[in-house]
């Protein structure tokens, strides 16, 4: 069965998985990763502001589950406990292009070595009756986890069309995983870490506009999930630089604390190098910047730092040159919105970079 399923995913040209290489040694980073995330943040939770122990107040369940730590994995983590359903309470639209990002580790009761029993919705419905079953509201997109495979199916009730495929990918259990999520209109690609797993081109179905993200798991499943990030929008960093000036991004990412830059940057970076190798004759300003947690000296210098960092990849990896770049930080003191929530401190840690 799955050699007619994957036999049958080859001929039709709907799920594609591929392998992409990372390698960060000096924080010097080599990859084939493609992802950037939208440039207009519409939904963060860090779990920052949580107690341990409680129910996070921005996500709605039928389940259980709690904030807690973890001696592996530092920060606060959301461990969602019982079989039911837990869906992030997202106020703005979606838009027709959007990306959902969000750190993973796969755990189980069941002495399982992979993960299973867990799934992740894109849906057409309301938030105020999110039903249940294997096919809930009006429309959807599934990708679920099965031991070694991970799996797709997509419906509408509208249409009454269904579609499915399956790809060879095991998530382990107890391993750290950032995974990404991109959403161009029908097209959904799918990311663990640097890896491309699924490319489904028509996978949202065809009338449909999901406004709701969902996590369904089994009563043998409590994995943990943070830094959860809903961005909309399409970027045109190209088009930004170019007529506005100006680009903010949210795809320059570095550790906690650090200006130390993780390998989901790649894309973004690359982006901005092809812009400027394509425009021999624009210079442009790096610009860090942070939220107001933590101290305001601090804050500055780690800009500066994070900033510095950008610069040093640009030039070393991509090939720009240096003369055509200059440094800045500003720390916390051009926030784009008050630093009053976890949405609005996301959306003020960012890189900015601007022509000069």
């Amino acid at each position: 069965m799955k050699l007619k399923l994957l036999s049958l995913l080859l001929l039709t040209g709907i799920c594609n998985f591929g392998n992409m290489t990372y390698a960060q040694e000096s924080n010097y980073i080599t990859s084939k990763y493609d992802f950037i995330p939208g440039d207009i943040v519409i939904f963060f939770d860090d779990f920052s502001s949580e107690s341990v122990g409680d129910f996070p107040a921005q996500w709605l369940t039928n389940g259980s589950g709690e904030i807690v730590t973890s001696a592996k994995f530092p920060g606060k983590w959301f461990n969602m406990t019982k079989m039911g359903y837990y869906i992030p309470e997202v106020k703005e639209n979606f838009t027709d292009n959007f990306t959902i990002e969000f750190d993973f580790v796969p755990m189980n009761n069941a002495g399982s070595e992979t993960m299973f029993g867990l799934s992740s919705y894109l849906l057409t419905g309301s938030l105020t009756e999110p039903g249940g079953g294997g096919e809930p509201a009006e429309a959807g997109f599934q990708i679920y986890f099965d031991y070694d495979n991970c799996g797709w199916k997509n419906w509408s009730l509208q249409t009454e069309s269904r579609n499915s495929g399956t790809v060879a990918y095991p998530f382990r259990s107890n391993e750290k995983y950032h995974i990404a999520i991109w959403i161009q209109k029908q097209r959904v690609r799918f990311y663990a870490n640097e890896n491309k797993v699924l490319d489904v081109p028509r996978a949202i179905p065809t009338g449909s506009k999901p406004n709701i993200f969902r996590f369904d798991l089994r009563d043998e499943v409590i994995p943990l999930i943070s830094n959860f990030r809903i961005a909309a929008g399409l970027p045109d960093m190209r088009n930004r630089l170019l007529k506005d000036g100006k680009i903010i991004s949210y795809g320059i990412l570095f550790d906690v604390n650090s200006d130390k830059l993780k390998p989901e940057s790649y894309s973004t970076l690359k982006e901005i190098s092809d812009i400027l190798k394509e425009n021999p004759d624009i210079r442009i300003k790096i610009s860090g910047h942070t939220d107001s947690d933590g101290d305001e000296v601090s804050n500055l210098d780690l800009s500066k730092r994070r900033a510095a960092s950008v610069k040093n990849e640009l030039t070393n990896k991509f090939g720009v040159d240096a003369a055509r770049l200059e440094t800045d930080g500003k720390g916390e003191s051009e926030p784009l919105a008050d630093n009053n929530s976890a949405v609005n401190k996301a959306k003020n840690r960012r890189v900015e970079f601007i022509k000069l």
